[in-house]
């Protein structure tokens, strides 16, 4: 029984949509957070490669720091697309975020360039190889209605109705996503089908074939990496940053800031308990928690070439043969 009775008359099942043509060079270079891709990224030739974001928070503007947005030297050495391209009020769907890299990579080939579509949101990846799946197009109306079932009776209330409804989207989705966890609401409520019954195509996007690079480190290594990274976003400013969002209006419930590194600050507040040593703690746990969750799913792509950032020769080397078959 559907909790928005009003609301549940059943929607067609949109196609997906139409895709350019993928015969060109295109990379995927991926990891968990903090394992070094922005690093890797300064050593290719801003010449021949420029940079598609596949971070879900670092399309947003105003969040800097706790996204760890590649800075301004770096988008000055190597040119960036979808980064500050929404406001962090404003809803980025993955079928967003295929049609703006869709744009850059023709915008990109047209350069006579090589996109390199890098960065951690793993499901962003997935969907823009294989396309998305059949499920109902987001719906305002619906959209909303969810959204004012959540502000009246929390959070855990709707992950705990997404259980009831779509165990499968339960375990898939952490109980912090509210954006996902909407979603997966919101398909129930449009047509009365879970939204993991609608399957992902199998077949690639219009002939598209990616050198897929995914970069890892040991594991005790990422956690030495995270600690140090997490403890200079707090000395470059990460709680002026927040503070400079809370003067902007910045509410909780804004998708930019469900992302690890504000979340925390805006939980912290609605329980009156700022403390710098707790909040950077938790942002630490939720890190290392999430890096795994990254890696499970990346290691789902069967063609990826796994190599530590820190083989530079290799990676290139790699880079080199991979772009060598598209010259004859």
């Amino acid at each position: 029984m559907r909790f928005l009775p009003e609301l549940s008359k059943v929607k067609s099942i949109s196609k997906p949509l139409k895709k350019p043509d993928f015969t060109k060079p295109i990379l995927f270079i991926f990891g968990p957070t903090g394992v070094g891709k922005t690093e890797l990224l300064l050593d290719l030739d801003p010449q021949r490669f420029s940079v598609i974001n596949a971070d879900s928070i670092q399309v947003y503007r105003y969040l800097d720091i706790g996204s760890a947005k590649a800075d301004a030297s770096v988008q000055a050495a190597i040119k960036h697309y979808l980064i500050d391209s929404q406001a962090p009020g404003q809803q980025f769907s993955v079928g967003d975020f295929i049609e703006q890299a869709d744009q850059a990579c023709q915008e990109i080939w047209g350069e006579d360039k090589v996109p390199v579509v890098c960065g951690g949101t793993a499901y962003y990846f997935k969907h823009f190889l294989f396309g998305l799946s059949e499920a109902p197009p987001s719906d305002e109306l619906i959209r909303n209605h969810i959204a004012s079932q959540i502000e009246q009776q929390g959070r855990s209330w709707a992950y705990e109705y997404l259980k009831r409804v779509d165990p499968v989207s339960f375990e898939r989705i952490h109980s912090s996503d509210i954006y996902r966890i909407s979603r997966a609401l919101e398909v129930w409520e449009t047509c009365g089908r879970p939204l993991s019954s609608f399957s992902i195509p199998s077949e690639k996007r219009n002939g598209m074939q990616p050198l897929i690079i995914g970069l890892q480190r040991e594991a005790e290594v990422l956690r030495s990496r995270l600690g140090l990274r997490i403890k200079a976003m707090f000395d470059e400013g990460l709680e002026e940053e927040i503070r400079s969002l809370i003067r902007m209006g910045a509410q909780a419930s804004w998708p930019g800031l469900q992302g690890i590194g504000y979340r925390e600050f805006f939980q912290a507040r609605e329980h009156g308990e700022w403390s710098r040593s707790l909040i950077a703690d938790q942002i630490e746990r939720n890190s290392r928690f999430y890096a795994k969750r990254q890696l499970t799913f990346f290691r789902s792509f069967a063609e990826a070439v796994w190599k530590d950032p820190s083989d530079k020769k290799d990676i290139h080397t790699l880079i080199e043969a991979y772009l060598k078959t598209f010259s004859g």
